[in-house]
């Protein structure tokens, strides 16, 4: 049913005014505290200014003509030298290893809330005379608009980088005389040092971030917003390049997850969803502003810190009970893709590989000779910003599985040393041999908790899976773990300049997953081709559905239209639908992101559209891209006979720009082999179902044929249009295919089966769905409640009062409305 949607509740604003000054590098130094629910410390912005984030791609020839010759020199593409595999060892010859768990200095102990607590008067913009525009004109002050939300803001001061010990090096003119352009001017000089230089620039940021504070800045905040301001700073120019702000987290906010794991251990992560990072600290959250981070964590001894970095942090003891984690990141990527998760995690560690296991790594991928013909790497300057660039790097290039770790909670390291941890080296290997260089240089694998309202995440270097992945064999696991492997090439090397474009990267991740999945089990190609098409068939059924049912505003892919990438002057712009509860849980823009593309794959044919997205990431990775970018680029690389009429704007007319599927589009995989089996396997439960009972005779039964995971989910689909389904049929089902052992998705539609017929004996099943694999049963209380049966009802009631306190914002709200 289409619904009007009101914008005020809808649409996310991204406040940030990044076309006049942008945050190049945040460091955090941060407290975690499980008894109060609070994480607080400080954040030391590194700025920018001028209107880089104006330019209409990532390429460095748009952004120098916007910039000055100077900057733009600074800026300059050049060699990349990718970090060394282990760089603890170096940066502690520096000195940086002991600073950067140095205490944090004095703290602010008042406890109270709000801005400077009752000092407001002298700190605080809270009359008409203060407010100013935030551009770099006219005669009032500048004001720095950061993207903050459920944030307790105590104190913000400008840094004095100057007192920094050896700092002068950075000081093109030394007899400058006003100390705050010579603060400026280091700042500067350090935002751009050339890439191969990392190391010392990351050691200069945390130096300048332990400097004393010279003169507090006048501070506001609003339901979305920091607004920052010096007096007498009337321009992007003037205002501070590096400033601290200290704050602290709330327990409600909605970018931190305070619950529980499945030991029942205390623990926090960061979700990134549907508001971002802005409630877990200040940021500039449009996604021009790429920037660079490290952060120093301290928990208590017993918690493991994972976090998106590069390197594989080991904790240092600060006191008894009391440990510092620290990792850092050198490539420029939006602060939304930042994550942390802290908690009583066991790493699992793998089992020794054996010579045969490596051998089958090996025959994924071509030979070294071949790799460097196809990927065309190795030389030539990429496109983005300078940064330690691991498609510079010969090593990386030829690396096929990089370097993994998996977290689980105590009590799932069961199930993580038998399921996630066989399938890391193939998935990571099979991805490789699709799509060339890892862009990241390791990874970690958390199960995370139940609550969790998905099956995966990806950020930098950490995936999110969902406890729901390890259940029932390895498949589910193997195709979520490489949609998240996806993800590190379609929506964090390579991101969307317009959130609304989500296709770009789950579209992209979906496509890829079945593909991966093909080349980590090492089916033969007629394998791969039938594992496909029995999935596009399950997907076409899952579009359908969501079409049928779905507000048609929230089935286009490029909502914006002709303003798609358009920001106001000062860099602010709203995502649409982005805080509606309802977008979260769809899946219109996987699918028929995933559709648009397997129509393009299928016209250009798989060897020349997979050569084309090799190229394709080679050109774009480090980049923010709009959807025009892939598809001009496509194009381009297309002979005339394949084109055949297709255009920029014929994909937008026909695929984005409006509901539904493009007309004629035929049912994709029912005619696969895969299908077909299954389809017989429907008649022969039909006919078992007709039968009036009777006493078992020997021979007189059906005999099924063994399914797998995906055809038992289809056989469960076509099972859920019959009218009626017997106790005894539905008994015999679950002996069959032992489904209550099956995963997730299979489990999933099996419950749907149980509540549909009011299965009675099998109302268990269904409880401990909703209680255990939260990430998937959200629709299953919608199935309760329609169905108007008291006891249905009651049972849902019943899981919804278990599970609400822990369960996931989004869901509960989405739950609640059904409930009640």
């Amino acid at each position: 049913m289409d619904t009007k949607l009101d914008p005020s509740r809808d649409d996310l604003p991204l406040m940030a005014n990044t076309s006049h000054i942008l945050v190049k590098h945040y460091v955090l130094d941060l407290d975690v505290d499980f008894e109060s629910q609070i994480i607080d410390g400080t954040l030391v912005l590194f700025l920018e200014s001028g209107n880089r984030s104006r330019k209409k791609s990532g390429s460095t020839e748009e952004a120098c003509r916007s910039e000055s010759s100077e900057a733009c020199r600074c800026r300059k593409p050049e060699p990349c030298h990718a970090p060394v595999a282990d760089t603890r060892t170096s940066l502690s010859k520096m000195g940086y290893s002991d600073f950067a768990i140095c205490g944090k200095g004095e703290r602010d102990t008042s406890g109270k809330d709000g801005n400077h607590d009752n000092q407001e008067q002298t700190y605080g913009i809270s009359s008409s005379k203060h407010c100013c525009d935030t551009g770099n004109h006219g005669s009032e002050d500048f004001l720095l608009v950061l993207d903050c939300c459920d944030l307790s803001v105590l104190k913000v001061e400008e840094v004095d980088v100057a007192a920094v010990p050896g700092i002068e090096k950075f000081t093109r003119s030394p007899k400058l005389t006003v100390v705050s352009e010579l603060r400026n001017q280091i700042v500067r000089e350090l935002v751009t040092l050339p890439a191969d230089r990392w190391r010392e620039q990351l050691d200069y940021y945390a130096r300048c971030s332990q400097a004393p504070g010279c003169g507090e800045l006048l501070f506001d905040t609003d339901t979305w917003s920091l607004q920052i301001r010096k007096t007498g700073a009337q321009t992007a120019t003037d205002f501070p390049h590096a400033i601290r702000i200290r704050y602290r987290t709330k327990p409600q906010g909605r970018s931190v997850t305070w619950t529980s794991d499945q030991s029942g251990r205390p623990c926090v992560y960061t979700m990134g969803s549907p508001i971002n990072n802005r409630a877990f600290f200040p940021c500039q959250e449009p996604p021009v502003a790429m920037s660079t981070w490290q952060a120093t964590v301290r928990a208590a001894a017993s918690f493991v810190v994972l976090m998106s970095g590069e390197n594989s942090a080991k904790p240092t003891q600060l006191r008894e009970g009391c440990s510092s984690w620290h990792y850092y990141v050198t490539m420029p990527m939006p602060a939304s893709t930042f994550t942390i998760a802290v908690g009583s995690w066991t790493e699992v560690k793998p089992e020794t590989c054996s010579l045969r296991d490596l051998a089958a790594k090996r025959t994924l991928s071509p030979p070294e000779a071949d790799f460097r013909f196809v990927f065309g790497m190795c030389v030539g300057v990429c496109g983005h910003v300078a940064y330690p660039c691991r498609f510079q790097n010969p090593s990386a290039t030829t690396q096929e599985v990089i370097p993994h770790r998996a977290f689980a909670p105590v009590s799932l390291t069961g199930a993580c040393q038998e399921t996630l941890l066989q399938l890391l080296s193939p998935c990571l290997s099979a991805a490789h041999s699709v799509l060339g260089t890892h862009p990241f240089s390791r990874l970690d694998v958390l199960i995370v908790p139940a609550n969790f309202p998905s099956l995966g995440m990806a950020s930098p270097h950490l995936v999110f899976l969902s406890q729901s992945a390890l259940t029932g064999g390895r498949h589910l696991c193997g195709t979520r773990l490489c949609h998240e492997i996806a993800h590190a090439w379609f929506g964090l090397a390579i991101g969307a300049r317009d959130w609304t474009e989500e296709w770009l990267s789950e579209g992209f991740a979906t496509h890829l997953e079945d593909v991966f999945w093909a080349k980590a089990q090492q089916l033969a190609p007629h394998e791969a081709q039938e594992q496909q098409e029995l999935r596009a068939s399950l997907r076409w059924r899952r579009l359908q559905d969501e079409l049928r049912n779905s507000p048609e505003q929230l089935q286009v892919l490029r909502p914006n239209k002709e303003k798609t990438g358009h920001v106001s002057d000062s860099g602010s712009s709203v995502i649409k639908h982005g805080l509606n509860p309802e977008k979260v849980f769809m899946q219109v823009h996987y699918l028929k992101g995933y559709f648009l593309l397997r129509f393009l794959a299928k016209r250009l044919g798989d060897d020349t559209y997979f050569s084309f997205l090799r190229k394709f990431v080679h050109t774009f990775h480090g980049q923010l891209i709009l959807s025009q970018d892939f598809l001009q680029m496509l194009l381009e690389n297309i002979p005339e006979e394949k084109r055949l009429g297709l255009s920029v704007e014929s994909i937008f007319r026909d695929w984005l720009e409006r509901p539904g599927l493009p007309q004629p589009q035929r049912q994709a995989g029912a005619e696969s082999g895969l299908a077909r089996q299954v389809g017989a396997e429907v008649a022969k439960w039909t006919r078992v179902n007709r039968r009036p009972r009777k006493r078992k005779r020997r021979g007189s039964g059906e005999v099924f044929e063994k399914l797998l995971p995906d055809q038992l989910v289809l056989l469960l689909e076509h099972l859920l249009e019959q009218k009626t389904l017997n106790p005894r049929t539905l008994r015999s089902l679950e002996r069959t295919y032992c489904l209550s052992q099956q995963d997730a998705e299979v489990r999933h539609r099996w419950c749907e089966l149980i509540v549909k017929h009011k299965y009675t004996r099998a109302y268990k099943t269904v409880e401990e769905f909703l209680q255990e694999d939260q990430a998937m049963g959200i629709y299953l209380y919608g199935e309760l409640m329609v169905s108007e049966d008291a006891r249905q009802q009651q049972l849902a009631r019943r899981c919804f009062q278990l599970t609400k306190e822990q369960m996931d914002r989004c869901s509960a709200q989405v739950v609640a409305e059904m409930l009640f």
